[in-house]
Formats: structure tokens, C-alpha cells, sequence
């Protein structure tokens, strides 16, 4: 079998993905796939996620565009078809100085996307958020992954989007294994006094979180031309798998925003607070790793010199 880009679950990892979300491991295989997980999980509903959801249902009804959000959507289910090209061609080719001369092949994965951020941008759905939901805490998290395994679409609408059971549940690990990491990305209401920053020009979380993933992507084909001498096999499945992740947050983000603005949308109010943290929390740790394994490229990690 040849390399792949995508990420190892150990068994070790499922186990605690089952533990996380309540599911007793006599009830299920040792390494149990998500469809299995959510055979057995507890199907109950956060009274605080419903009611968090029907606020910001109300907050932002006849605010967004429908048709803006469908297209993006459409669209980024459309280039998820052909990621794959993006990691087999590996460095984007230079023809000339600058981002305008350096091939896009990161950047087209994201192109789908800005519109509908703009949009969302200008009808303040990111401010929404911030007033209608919590910081990240563990409770929070926990029951977002399990809100997440319970609604079927968002699940399956992964799927149709080339995610694989080990994709799916890499995604969702993110989610369950990062309470104490994703604590650290609070509100901006919640910033203590004193920082070095100017708080005013902070967004809000959830604009950090899902703008922040959009423009470290749409760094990295700059980026893998300028390391190009530096970059192995593996910095660049890193790459790809990341960006490929944060896109599947993106998605699950945008997959919530659309709910909002159908009059029959798919999802309960507490899936569409839970598909909003789950999509904001897997770009944020994403993102994170991005920087970590692609742009700080030390010593250790980096291909040796030729002219050693």
C-alpha cells in the first residue's frame, strides 16, 4: 500500500472517542465506526443547546441570503471532488514574482468560500454567535460531538464529500480531544484587561476561528514554493490533510448557517449549535497544526541539505 495523507487512528483513540461520547464499550466493537457509534448513543438533547439554537435562529431570521450560501456550499462540495490533484501535485509551480505568479492550488480549494464569508461578515452572523454561545468548555465540547454523531446529515453530508470513516473520526476527535486547547480561544468580551492588543480591533471567536482557517490556507501555496528546498513527503501530507480538515470545519460551519436561513432546515436547534462549535473547534485546532507542521519548518523536520 502507498503512502496517504491521512491521519492514523489508533484503536487506542477510538476507544476514547467511544468513551467521550457516553457509549459503554461492551456495546460496541473494539474499533467501532462512527455509523456504529451512533446506533448506540444516547439520542437526548441539551435543553441549553436547543435553546441556545432557537436564539440564534431568531437573531438572524431574514438576514441571510440563501442562495449565496447554496452556492457556496454546492461549490465546495465541487472541489472537495477534486482535492486529491492539490496533494499528488504537492508545490505549486512559479511563473513570476508574487502570489499572482505562483500557481493556485490551495487558494482555488478556498475560492468557493469567500463570498458567502463576506456575507456572513456583513449581516453580523459572527457577532450572533458571539452573543448567543458560550466559551468552549469541556461540557460544551462533549456534547457537541455527541449532537454531531446523533444528526445524520452532517455525518453523512462528510461522506459525499470524500471523508472516509478515519477522516470522520479524526474530525471528531479534534473536537473531543482538545477541551483544555480550545478553552484558550475565548470571546472576545472574555479577553482580560491588560493584554498587549488593542481589544477593539479583536473579532469576535467565531470570525477568528473560521477567518483564521481561510487565510492560513490561503497562505500556503506561497508558502510551499518559497520552503520548497526544505519540504518532505510528509510536510506536504500534513499540509494537505489539514487544509483538507479545516475545509471540513468550514463545511460543517456553513452546512449550520444554511439551516438557518431555510425555512425547513434538516437540523434540531441543538445540531445547529453543535454543528457551528464542531466546524469552528476543527478549524481552530487545525489551523494550529497547520503552522506547527507545515510553516515552522526547524530543524528536525525539515529535508536535509544536499550539499551534506
Amino acid at each position: 500500500m502507498g503512502r496517504s495523507y491521512k491521519p492514523q487512528i489508533t484503536a487506542r483513540e477510538r476507544g476514547k472517542l467511544t468513551t467521550q461520547l457516553g457509549v459503554a464499550e461492551s456495546s460496541v466493537d473494539s474499533e467501532p465506526t462512527l455509523e456504529e457509534l451512533r446506533d448506540v448513543i444516547d439520542s437526548g438533547t441539551d435543553s441549553q443547546f436547543a435553546t441556545m439554537g432557537e436564539s440564534i435562529r431568531s437573531d438572524l431570521t431574514g438576514k441571510l441570503e440563501g442562495d449565496v450560501l447554496e452556492s457556496a456550499i454546492s461549490d465546495l462540495e465541487e472541489a472537495f471532488e477534486g482535492a486529491e490533484t492539490v496533494r499528488e501535485t504537492g508545490v505549486p509551480a512559479r511563473h513570476g514574482p508574487g502570489d499572482e505568479g505562483v500557481d493556485e492550488l490551495y487558494r482555488e480549494l478556498i475560492d468557493p468560500i469567500w463570498d458567502a464569508y463576506d456575507h456572513l461578515v456583513d449581516v453580523g452572523l459572527f457577532e450572533s454567535l458571539e452573543e448567543n454561545l458560550p466559551a468552549f468548555t469541556a461540557e460544551h465540547i462533549d456534547h457537541t460531538a455527541r449532537e454531531v454523531v446523533n444528526a445524520d446529515g452532517l455525518l453523512d453530508d462528510l461522506t459525499d464529500c470524500g471523508f472516509d470513516d478515519r477522516e470522520r473520526t479524526a474530525l471528531l476527535l479534534t473536537v473531543v480531544d482538545n477541551n483544555t486547547r480550545l478553552s484558550r480561544w475565548v470571546p472576545t468580551r472574555d479577553i482580560p484587561d491588560g493584554v498587549e492588543f488593542n481589544v477593539d480591533y479583536v473579532p469576535p471567536l467565531y470570525h477568528r476561528a473560521i477567518g483564521g482557517g481561510l487565510l492560513w490556507i490561503k497562505a500556503l501555496d506561497r508558502h510551499l514554493v518559497q520552503k520548497e528546498i526544505l519540504l518532505t513527503e510528509d510536510i506536504l501530507d500534513n499540509a494537505f490533510w489539514r487544509t483538507k480538515a479545516i475545509l471540513g470545519g468550514v463545511y460543517l460551519f456553513l452546512r449550520a448557517v444554511r439551516d438557518i436561513a431555510t425555512t425547513d432546515g434538516e437540523l434540531t436547534d441543538g445540531q445547529l449549535v453543535a454543528a457551528l462549535s464542531a466546524g469552528a473547534a476543527i478549524t481552530i485546532v487545525n489551523m494550529e497544526e497547520l503552522m506547527q507542521e507545515v510553516f515552522w519548518l526547524h530543524e528536525e523536520k525539515r529535508a536535509p541539505s544536499s550539499a551534506r
